[in-house]
């Protein structure tokens, strides 16, 4: 049985993540430091206090890649459990590219930002974008796995 501390640390998270388009493309970053090293993903982050989606996703772009976005929409929404024990509820979104060039400004998190097609994407695939690319593909927006 779990004391009150540990199940205060085990609750769930709320994780923002943005597939942002460019010229038909997607930004992707490789993960490192963190859950999912090694495997690409979108940038995104935890959402904050009071802060609205849209916020999150134009904060977390600017601060992982130095990228402004624009025309942010909802895609999906996931209950995230693959990395246990991190739990996120995740709520993907959609942007296009505004202004900027990609480049790592957490390098502790990330070591490189490239725009892929989505028919040729890098593997491995971070899980919360490899739903993102389904709900994508199939206009799928609701994961509970």
């Amino acid at each position: 049985m779990m004391n009150k501390s540990t199940e205060q640390n085990q609750q769930p998270k709320v994780g923002i993540g943005v597939m942002i388009f460019k010229d038909g493309k997607v930004l992707l970053g490789k993960r490192k430091g963190s859950h999912g090293a090694g495997e690409y993903s979108f940038p995104g982050g935890h959402l904050d206090y009071m802060e609205f989606f849209a916020e999150c996703a134009r904060r977390e772009t600017l601060e992982e890649c130095g990228i402004e976005i624009q025309n942010i929409r909802f895609q999906f929404l996931a209950n995230e459990k693959l990395y246990a024990p991190k739990h996120y509820t995740h709520i993907g979104l959609t942007a296009d590219w505004k202004s900027g060039e990609p480049k790592v400004l957490e390098p502790n998190k990330c070591e490189s930002w490239s725009w892929y097609e989505v028919e040729k994407l890098p593997s491995p695939l971070f899980d919360t974008c490899r739903l993102a690319i389904d709900s994508y593909l199939n206009n799928k927006n609701y994961y509970d796995e």
